[in-house]
């Protein structure tokens, strides 16, 4: 039974998370103000765009460290 309880309360976050989401989106719509849709547009990308630029910069040093080595192997 407790596990059954951990179950249901693990997959019922992500639907209140989208619950949420559209909650925000409704009022942004119907209040008309662009300034304020434009800036929760703008923060969603600045949220966006970090997780990217932090696994590219990852990626990135994996890769320079790998060439480093195989150049030291083939001096």
């Amino acid at each position: 039974m407790k596990k059954l309880l951990i179950v249901l309360i693990v997959f019922s976050v992500p639907a209140f998370a989208k619950a949420q989401c559209a909650m925000c989106r409704a009022v942004i719509e119907s209040s008309g103000d662009t300034a304020a849709a434009q800036g929760l547009n703008n923060g969603i990308t600045y949220l966006m765009a970090f997780p990217y630029i932090l696994v590219g910069a990852i990626i990135y040093m994996i890769y320079r460290n790998t060439q480093k080595k195989s150049d030291e192997v083939e001096s």
